[in-house]
């Protein structure tokens, strides 16, 4: 299926992430941090990068913003409890494709996750 990268420092929900993303068949890295995030996207190539917006040493806009310089193609998804309007639009401002709010469900993001593939 899709390549996916995972920057979520909360390990209790990286590891719920990932396990649901691979049950559906998809290959998933993770990071925990920014800068985790920031060297394996150098390294590797990806469909859509999941970015937590409040990370150690990068936060998720900052990371973004790297990534936008870069590899202007990859899809980006931003996973936040900061879901008030003007921060979303902040979040679609500075290069993200999608903006999700924390709580979902693991369905919600499989769903929302396979609707952005299917539009690559």
């Amino acid at each position: 299926m899709a390549k996916i990268l995972l920057a979520e420092d909360e390990e209790v929900l990286r590891m719920l992430v990932v396990d649901t993303l691979e049950d559906e068949g998809h290959e998933v890295d993770e990071a925990c941090d920014g800068e985790e995030a920031y060297e394996l996207i150098r390294k590797n190539s990806y469909d859509l990068i999941l970015v937590d917006y409040m990370m150690p040493v990068y936060t998720g806009l900052e990371l973004i913003q790297m990534v936008r310089k870069e590899h202007n193609q990859t899809k980006i998804m931003m996973l936040s409890a900061k879901s008030q309007s003007a921060e979303q639009q902040k979040v679609l401002d500075t290069g993200a494709d999608y903006f999700m709010s924390k709580p979902f469900s693991p369905l919600e993001l499989v769903e929302r996750i396979e609707e952005i593939l299917k539009c690559s």
